[in-house]
């Protein structure tokens, strides 16, 4: 799979560092995400990861954060006196759904509250209905030398029942920036499939056929390929839009028109789903997003200009080939969120 460039498809990595970083006030949940196909390089084998990341353990520090309410009303206080030197993860309330495990794909909300201020830094409540859909992050064991490593919301949320509410206690990033405590809400699972109604095939358009675990296989047809990029519905969903910019979750195949070979797909990465901006694609990709609702499947087939650019065809790479994409979105973040 090539590597990402200003123009490409392919997404890159782009983590959000718990511990290191007040940037955590933002929310990059994947293991990838940002360009525009994922690379199979960066989204390590889901069914590796069966345990927890981290594992933090409550301490003095976390135990002295309080919460009052739930949802959108929930007001995190950190007392001034709070030793937030180390990560620290207290239950608040433990929910009784399934664990949450690295790789699950959840809805939930969020506070992030500056611990010496108690400014909310950023919350979800940005969002609609104040709820975010969370790609926990799938990482290889071998990868996890300390909670640095993992992404803030699934060291904040891996682990515990779905229900669950949680503080994480962030220590100061740096000299001269404040101590942080995100607080999380587990809300739901959310299934990794499209799950909107079927909708007739598109004349002319290449065929599509799914397995029982919703894998796709694309058939092209016997024609030439188009000068313009072409966007079929295959699954209608009934979810929110994706708005341009917007941090998108999707399962994924492409293949190439010139031979029907596949050259990426989240499918052959174990059906672990990607995320990234839809800013961060190629125009063709972009087109097929936006302006989607969540739950549906899309097939869009681009040329080349949409794509990787004119040129010549080199197996090798991308450039001067016509892509056919079947796309299953399953959810999507405004882009105030994502930035």
């Amino acid at each position: 799979m090539s590597r990402p460039r200003s123009r490409g498809l392919t997404v890159r990595k782009r983590p959000l560092i718990v511990l290191s970083t007040v940037a955590a006030a933002t929310l990059l949940l994947a293991g990838c995400a940002g360009g525009s196909t994922p690379d199979a390089t960066e989204t390590p084998d889901a069914s590796a990861q069966t345990s927890c990341l981290a594992d933090l353990q409550s301490g003095a520090g976390s135990d002295a954060v309080t919460v009052d309410g739930t949802g959108a009303d929930a007001k995190v206080t950190v007392p001034a006196d709070a030793d937030l030197t180390e990560a620290q993860r207290s239950v608040v309330v433990e929910g009784d759904g399934d664990d949450v495990m690295p790789g699950d794909l959840v809805s939930l909300r969020y506070q992030l509250v500056d611990a010496t201020t108690n400014e909310v830094l950023s919350t979800s409540e940005r969002g609609p209905d104040g709820v975010l859909s969370a790609l926990l992050a799938v990482q290889q064991p071998q990868q996890i030398v300390d909670p640095t490593q993992s992404t803030v919301f699934t060291v904040a949320a891996e682990c515990l029942p779905i229900g669950s509410s949680v503080v994480l206690t962030l220590p100061a990033a740096q000299e001269g920036m404040n101590p942080s405590v995100l607080y999380v809400e587990t809300i739901e699972e959310l299934p990794t499939i499209a799950s909107g109604s079927d909708v007739d095939a598109t004349e002319g358009m290449p065929t599509v056929e799914l397995d029982d675990a919703g894998s796709p296989t694309i058939t092209l047809p016997d024609s030439d390929a188009p000068t313009e990029t072409e966007v079929a519905v295959l699954k209608q969903g009934d979810g929110a839009v994706v708005g341009a910019g917007d941090l998108v979750t999707v399962q994924y195949r492409g293949v190439k028109w010139s031979d029907g070979s596949e050259f990426d797909s989240s499918w052959s990465r174990d059906a672990a789903p990607s995320q990234f901006q839809t800013s961060g694609v190629v125009t063709g990709f972009k087109m097929a997003l936006e302006g989607q609702k969540v739950g549906s499947q899309v097939i869009v087939t681009m040329p080349p200009k949409d794509g990787y650019g004119e040129g010549e065809i080199n197996e090798n790479d991308l450039v001067g080939e016509t892509l056919t994409f079947v796309v299953d979105i399953l959810a999507t973040t405004p882009i105030e969120q994502a930035e």
